[in-house]
């Protein structure tokens, strides 16, 4: 067993086929391991992910039980691959952190789309309002949104200026963030953005009921060059994370279709953006 061994959560799901599988065929861990040639501790402390489960183990397991090959099969790529990535995190710090690279992908993007469900999307936010919503307890995270921030502004300019389409639901309008004031001119600077030419701003509305993705926020960058897959960017307060499996991007690019046309469309929500402005 590796020393100081801790499971991962794959490693227990993959413990907790080897168990179903006993139980299904009603044999006690005694039993099982006669027959597979195992101590029941050891068949014990793999059900129970005490310790990592190898292939040749799963086999024999799978061989004993009569298990469909296909299925023993894939309980064999799952717990290799469990413990390649458990020896990744463990012993391979590669020191990339995608919540500090993010700006630098939305400089090189051409298409953001931004799904947020909590706050204004973080390269039109204010630093007031940035600071207000993280409550000045976050400086290097505060740091950050303001270098994507800088990332997308500064290619207002361009060209080929990147393109922004936003979508988030009414309540972010309706979220006083830092007070009236700060809040006004977060809602006020919305207004303006939303009218550049390559900026659509669609807004949710209460009354929509549920929409596409509702409560899971992701961005999803594109870029120029057809060597360069679209990216989805995913955030909470622990960590940035990447997703780049062509699969799972286009996953997000449905629901974002989704969800623009759930939502008003860029003019009905510049005007409940004005409304909510006007009640600060």
């Amino acid at each position: 067993m590796p020393k100081d061994f801790r499971a991962t959560a794959l490693e227990r799901a993959v413990g907790r086929r080897l168990a179903g599988w006993r139980a299904e065929r009603e044999l006690s861990l005694t039993e099982a391991g006669q027959r597979v040639g195992f101590s029941s501790a050891k068949l014990s402390m793999m059900e129970n992910a005490v310790q990592p489960s190898a292939a040749v183990d799963i086999m024999a397991l799978g061989y004993v039980y009569k298990v469909p090959t296909a299925e023993w099969q894939s309980v064999v790529l799952q717990a290799q691959y469990a413990e390649r990535l458990r020896r990744r995190t463990h012993n391979c710090d590669v020191g990339f952190d995608p919540a500090a690279d993010f700006a630098n992908l939305v400089f090189e993007s051409t298409l953001l789309r931004v799904f947020t469900t909590d706050l204004v999307p973080s390269v039109f936010q204010l630093s007031g309002y940035t600071q207000a919503a993280l409550q000045s307890d976050d400086p290097v995270r505060t740091a950050r949104l303001a270098m994507a921030r800088e990332a997308w502004s500064s290619r207002l300019a361009d060209k080929d200026p990147l393109v922004v389409q936003a979508v988030f639901p009414e309540a972010v309008l309706r979220q006083v963030v830092g007070g009236p004031r700060v809040m006004k001119a977060q809602l006020l600077h919305l207004m303006e953005v939303s009218e550049h030419p390559a900026v659509s701003v669609q807004v949710v509305p209460r009354g929509a009921g549920a929409y596409p993705a509702m409560g899971s926020p992701f961005t999803l960058l594109s870029f120029p060059h057809r060597q360069h897959n679209d990216v989805a960017y995913l955030e909470t307060f622990l960590r940035g994370e990447y997703v780049e499996e062509p699969g799972l991007t286009e996953l997000c690019a449905q629901r974002f279709a989704g969800l623009c046309q759930v939502a008003l469309d860029p003019g009905e929500s510049l005007e409940l953006i004005a409304e909510a402005a006007a009640e600060l």
